[in-house]
This record gives C-alpha cells, sequence and structure tokens, in this order.
C-alpha cells in the first residue's frame, strides 16, 4: 500500500539503489568485512525511503562513524513478516529494519526487538507524533521509533459540489447537511460513495464518541463494540451511508472504489488513501475524462478538530541480536531525528506524514497532502496488543458488525456478537 500511495502522489526517485547503498548479500544481516570495517545492515521496504534521502542519513552517519559502511536492502511487502521473523531468530539479523506499525507488537512480545526504553532521549521521543508512538511502545517499553504514516481524507469532485453549491464542511452536522444538499439537487448523483465495511472509517468514528475497538480487562483484552460509543459511531456511519448506492457487505477494494466506482462518474465524494486519489486520477485520465478533486479532513464533532483517523505507516526497530545495537542506535537516531524527518517530509511531497509534527513539509494549497497533515494531530491506531492481528483474519467481526447494523440490527445486540469473537481472537498469541 506504501508503495502505491507514493507513486499515486507523484513523488519521483522513491526507490531507494542497492547499487547507491550497497549491494545486496542476499538479506545477511549486520557484519564485519575482511579489512575489520564494521557494515551496519538496514532494511527498508520498497518505495518508503527516497534515494537522496537516505542517501544524505549514511553520509552523516558515516562522517561521525569512521570505517563504519551502511549498507540498505531493499525488501517487497509480499511475504515481509515471514522473512523478518525468520531474520530476527537468526545470528545475523540485519542491524535496523521497518516494520508496519501494527506488525511491531507482534515482534516485539517474541523478543526480537531490542528495548529502547532506556534510549529515548537520544532517538527524540519527546517530539514524535502520539498517535504514530503508540504503536511502537508495549508494556510501557519502547521498541522501535515511529517513521511515518498516511491516512484517508475525504475526496470530492469540485464541479457536482459546486453545483449543488456545497462547501468543504467543518463538523458532521455540516457534512451530512451538505450530502442531502448534493442528492436534492441531482438525484441521479450519489452525494458520497461509502461502502457498509470501511471499518478504518468506523473506527475514527468511534475514536471520536470516546470509545475504542477494544481495551485492556485485567491481562486480557475484550471487545468493545456493544457499547454506547460504539453505536453512536456506527448510527452516524449508517447515516452516512445512507446516503450511498455501495453494498453494505463489502468493504472499499470489492469493488475497488478508486478504480472501479469513481471513474464511472455520478460521485461527488469518497473516502480515500493518496494512493487511491492517484489511481482514480489515472484511471479517469485514461478513459478520456479530466479529473478535478478537491480534498477536506474528515469533519469532526466540532469544528475545532477533524475527525479522528487510522495512521497506517511504519516503525523502524533494532534486532535484538544485532551485532551493531550501539551503533544501530546511532543510526536509528539520525534517521528518526527531527532535522532528517523534516528533509524526508520534503522528499515525500508531503505524502507520508514524518513522525514529529514540528518536522511537517508545507505541502501545496489544497492538495491532497495538505488535507492529511490537518488531520495529523488525531491519528490514531488499532489496540497495541500482539494478538490484533488475529481480529482483522477473515471473516473480521468488526466489518460483520456493521453491516448487520446496516441492514437493520440493534447495534448493542450485533456488538455483543461481535465482542465475543474480537474477545476469543484478540486474547490468541
Amino acid at each position: 500500500m506504501k508503495r502505491k500511495l507514493i507513486a499515486a502522489i507523484g513523488v519521483a526517485g522513491m526507490m531507494v539503489g542497492a547499487v547507491a547503498c550497497g549491494k545486496d548479500d542476499g538479506g545477511k544481516g549486520g557484519s564485519a568485512d575482511a579489512g575489520g570495517d564494521k557494515t551496519l545492515t538496514v532494511w527498508v521496504m520498497d518505495g518508503s525511503a527516497p534515494d537522496a534521502w537516505i542517501q544524505e542519513v549514511n553520509k552523516d552517519f558515516e562522517a561521525k562513524h569512521k570505517g563504519v559502511k551502511v549498507k540498505v536492502e531493499v525488501q517487497q511487502w509480499n511475504g515481509i513478516q515471514e522473512k523478518v521473523t525468520t531474520a530476527l531468530s537468526e545470528d545475523t539479523p540485519p542491524d535496523v529494519l521497518e516494520l508496519g506499525n501494527t506488525q511491531t507488537a507482534g515482534y516485539a512480545v517474541t523478543g526480537g526487538l531490542a528495548d529502547l526504553t532506556e534510549d529515548k532521549a537520544k532517538l527524540g521521543y519527546d517530539g514524535w507524533n502520539k498517535g504514530m508512538l503508540a504503536s511502537s511502545e508495549l508494556d510501557g517499553k519502547l521498541y522501535s521509533a515511529p517513521w511515518y504514516a498516511a491516512s484517508r481524507v475525504v475526496i470530492y469532485d469540485k464541479a457536482l459540489f459546486a453545483k449543488a453549491g456545497v462547501t468543504p464542511p467543518k463538523t458532521r452536522d455540516e457534512w451530512i447537511a451538505g450530502l442531502k444538499k448534493i442528492k436534492e439537487s441531482d438525484p441521479g448523483v450519489q452525494p458520497i460513495y461509502l461502502p457498509g465495511q470501511s471499518w478504518y472509517v468506523f473506527a475514527g468514528f468511534l475514536w471520536d464518541e470516546g470509545g475504542d475497538l477494544a481495551v485492556k480487562d485485567g491481562d486480557k483484552w475484550k471487545g468493545t463494540l456493544s457499547t454506547p460509543e460504539a453505536a453512536a459511531a456506527v448510527n452516524f456511519y449508517k447515516e452516512l451511508q445512507s446516503y450511498s448506492t455501495a453494498p453494505q457487505d463489502k468493504d472499499e477494494a470489492t469493488p475497488q472504489q478508486s478504480t472501479d466506482i469513481v471513474p464511472k462518474g455520478g460521485v461527488a465524494s469518497w473516502i480515500g488513501l493518496g494512493w487511491e486519489a492517484g489511481g482514480a486520477i489515472e484511471a479517469l485520465k485514461k478513459a478520456g475524462k479530466t479529473a478535478d478533486f478537491g480534498y477536506f479532513p474528515i469533519p469532526g464533532k466540532t469544528a475545532d478538530k477533524p475527525g479522528s483517523v487510522f495512521f497506517g505507516g511504519s516503525n523502524l526497530a533494532i534486532a535484538e541480536r544485532s551485532p551493531n545495537k550501539d551503533l544501530a542506535k546511532e543510526w536509528l537516531a539520525l534517521a528518526a531525528g527531527k532535522e532528517h524527518m523534516a528533509t524526508y517530509a520534503e522528499a515525500t511531497g508531503g505524502a507520508l506524514l514524518p513522525n514529529n509534527d514540528a518536522a511537517q513539509f508545507t505541502p501545496e494549497a489544497g492538495s491532497f497532502a495538505e488535507a492529511m497533515a490537518q488531520a495529523a494531530s488525531v491519528g490514531r491506531i488499532t489496540p497495541v496488543t500482539p494478538g490484533w492481528a488475529n481480529v482483522e483474519t477473515a471473516p473480521n467481526p468488526i466489518k460483520d458488525y456493521m453491516t448487520k447494523v446496516l441492514k437493520g440490527e440493534d447495534p448493542k445486540k450485533a456488538g455483543e456478537e461481535a465482542d465475543k469473537v474480537i474477545t476469543e481472537r484478540i486474547n490468541q498469541q
């Protein structure tokens, strides 16, 4: 997803070249070469690190550590969890590695990641975005540095909004009023395309209500979709979805909203990621049409802040078995520090949010990146526990819950059914 996101925004040079950063040795970890000089091995995912940025970080690092060379190895997302699991169990793992933010806790609980709790000050902990930081900690200990994140915004057709006399809303009430106005203005237009199972969007509404998908209960976790907060969130989702003809039992990828639905026309707005916006623009272009999209943050309950959003992104961690832990921490402090994160944000053109709000690149006015940045302070992630991955396994109980409510089932009853599944799965290790 992250590779698509960057490509869609139009950021050039995002592939980290193996030639420029060191020859790929087939996945071997940190080591010393024949001359006795050390090599620090860093794994980054395809599309995550701009070439110029990673070279600048390595240049600064190598200038401070004579005789140490940084070798960057680009990994593919497909099959990465198995590859990382294997690498962390070996005697020569990569020293530093990029991990998906929802995957980090799973690796931490196995003992595969180095405990960085005592290194908070050096790494820049106090300046990190709190929403991103949550995925880096487990049971009060720090196991990684947040790196970057991306979130969803509302993408709208400027012409259809203008025709109905609607401007980007600041609150939920204004949002609903605008959708109603669009529907009345042109019954043939879909005010919003919102599938019934876009659960990341629902999660944001739930967080705005003060609830969560699951909470810690003693030494265990329990699902919390039977709460009044969840009912309020899903009822608001249901109200929004009533202005859509999207299926109630599918998510945004079935069919793919950006390339299978929006290019056909008649969609005034939809909620998506940057790569989806780019995909829709490209699909419209291929169809001989010109996209004229505007963007705004998902509205909040009040105008003082936008609605909460899910942060999808990555962290940078150090392998517990790294033979170069101290050097790895020095590299991580540079890469995740404010100075280099500022250049990272600029290099990605605002397509990705840096870990430090003070390092945020000022994106072009009216762009997707600007709308995403406006919601940076209200980004969150799913519950931080290794068992969360089990919850998302199909059939996803959150999706089932949403569909049941949209089709008329009582939110509390549907929530109780979902909570049983969530509680069972989340406590499985």
